[in-house]
Parts: C-alpha cells; sequence; structure tokens
C-alpha cells in the first residue's frame, strides 16, 4: 500500500493527485490522505520563485505533520508578471519521498486585465474569479482555468500532468 499525504484539504487538490498517482502507480494500492498545513509563502504567491518555494514548504510540512507516509504533495498555485504587464497564472508541484523529490511546473495562461487589476489591489486570484465570474468559491471548482476555458480543462486536469511530471524521478529512481 503506498500512502500519498496531500498538504492540502482542498477536493481539487486531492482530486488531481488521486488521478495522476493512479495514472502512474496503476497496479498498487494507494491510500491519499489531505491535510492542512501552511506554505510559509504570501496567500497570493506572485513570483515563480515565490509560488515554487510555496509547493517545497508545503510537502515539507505535511511530512513534519505525517511522516508516516510514501509521498508527500505539496501544490502551489501562483501568478508573475510578464514584462508587458500582463499577468500569468500557473502552478508548481514539489513531491518528496524519504529519499529524493521531484518537481514541475503546470502550463501557464494569461489572466483578463479585470483579474489583475483585482490582483493588484491585493486580492486573491480565487476571490477575484468570484468577483468578476459571480460565482463562490472556484477555487475548490473549476477555478480561474475552467472557467476561462469554458470548462474544456478544469482545475483537476491542469494540474494532473504536472504531478505525473513531477513523479519522474520516482518512476525512473535509476537516474535519479
Amino acid at each position: 500500500m503506498i500512502n500519498v499525504v496531500i498538504a492540502s484539504q482542498n477536493p481539487v487538490k486531492i482530486k488531481c493527485t488521486e488521478l495522476a498517482f493512479t495514472e502512474v502507480f496503476k497496479n498498487e494500492s494507494i491510500a491519499f490522505t489531505g491535510i492542512s498545513v501552511p506554505s510559509n509563502v504570501s496567500d497570493q504567491p506572485m513570483t515563480d520563485s515565490e509560488t515554487l518555494e510555496g509547493a517545497r514548504n508545503r510537502a515539507k510540512n505535511a511530512k513534519l505533520a505525517n511522516s508516516k507516509a510514501d509521498y508527500w504533495v505539496g501544490i502551489e498555485g501562483g501568478i508573475a508578471e510578464t514584462e508587458e504587464g500582463e499577468m500569468l497564472a500557473f502552478a508548481w508541484i514539489s513531491i518528496i519521498s524519504k529519499h529524493r523529490k521531484g518537481e514541475a511546473r503546470t502550463a501557464t495562461f494569461t489572466l483578463p486585465p479585470k483579474i489583475s487589476e483585482l490582483i493588484h489591489q491585493g486580492i486573491e486570484l480565487g476571490v477575484a474569479d468570484d468577483m468578476v465570474f459571480k460565482r463562490s468559491n472556484s477555487k475548490q471548482c473549476n477555478g480561474a482555468v475552467g472557467i476561462l476555458t469554458h470548462g474544456l480543462i478544469d482545475r483537476a486536469e491542469y494540474y494532473r500532468p504536472a504531478i505525473i511530471l513531477a513523479l519522474i524521478p520516482f518512476i525512473n529512481p535509476q537516474l535519479y
């Protein structure tokens, strides 16, 4: 039995981790536990490096909170501004075990100007989405990516490939 601790109780982050791990470890029994741990970065990371640091911190804090697992998964969504002033959304995934780590970043997409303006006012992306699109708690549902793609890519599907990529060192241990 593989035990995986997800450093979040957000149902989307738990679902995408379950999807990726069961796809990668097809013939294994896997137990998943979501726990709430701090990222030790701002609620809305505003740079690539701060977002990666948040994912790493979540994985490490999950390991500290529950040391009996085989894998600890940190997922941190963030944004970064381009030189042209556009705001890009993305997430970092950090997965650790007792002996190795793997990390990957999702694809990026450009946020609409109305949402960028709200973020500049100090509002977190999920709250800004809810305000602009008149939704409630979208970050625990389809998120900005789901809303902006009209449901073609939901938040769980958006994170899943990056989780699989972060698992590369674990499924190729002889190379890492």
